[in-house]
């Protein structure tokens, strides 16, 4: 059970790691569904960027972070759970903000006591031709959340023990605009969470449980 005081050493800790040498696409394949689109479709002069935000913050004597549910619609994330975050607008002044202006449109967060700690590895995103930088913050209290109903159908506030269990880990087929794909997931609260968000949350626990070590070397 996380303290008041382990919260902040978990801070610490993670801030640290954030400083090392990301392992980025090692830790992507971990969660990496098989899609023919990841291995055909590349980059090119239309792919857009984007930001997420992830959330870490104490409640009731453990550690946090919020997850939101997409609502039904007819575009490639349709009814996914993700981080909350969207695209980069000429209004941001880098990704960072990109990160804190969508999770301040879609949950509603007060970014007053919101601590960037770092960033992870930039991902792309073929089905909808996004980069995407997942941006890690933190906050010393449990925030209120008012999710807007455009963008939000639900939230999930997922504990950091609960997310860290390999128990949760499964794979399944699933059917995304007519292509078949075998992915794996993080099965929580009745979810599957896979794709782009199950990626960076395998590096954020690579991150999380590597070794201590000396970021300059």
């Amino acid at each position: 059970m996380a303290t008041l005081g382990s919260f902040s050493l978990f801070i610490d800790a993670l801030t640290q790691k954030l400083k090392y040498p990301l392992p980025g696409e090692s830790a992507h394949r971990i969660m990496q569904a098989s899609s023919k689109l990841r291995l055909t479709f590349k980059p090119n002069a239309r792919t857009r960027k984007s930001a997420v935000l992830v959330l870490f913050y104490p409640y009731k004597g453990e550690i946090y972070f919020p997850l939101i549910l997409r609502p039904a619609y007819d575009g490639v994330h349709s009814g996914q759970v993700a981080f909350p975050g969207g695209r980069f607008e000429n209004t941001d002044e880098n990704l960072i903000r990109t990160a804190l202006r969508e999770a301040q449109e879609e949950i509603g967060l007060r970014l007053n006591d919101v601590k960037i700690l770092g960033v992870l590895t930039e991902l792309f995103i073929p089905a909808s031709n996004f980069y995407v930088l997942p941006v890690i913050a933190t906050m010393p209290y449990r925030p209120d959340f008012y999710p807007d109903p455009r963008e939000v159908e639900d939230i999930f506030e997922i504990k950091l023990e609960e997310i860290s269990d390999i128990e949760i880990i499964g794979s399944s087929d699933i059917q995304v605009r007519g292509e078949q794909v075998h992915a794996p997931h993080y099965m929580v609260q009745g979810y599957k969470i896979w794709g782009a968000t199950a990626m960076m949350i395998s590096e954020f626990l690579t991150v999380l449980n590597a070794p201590d070590s000396d970021p300059e070397s």
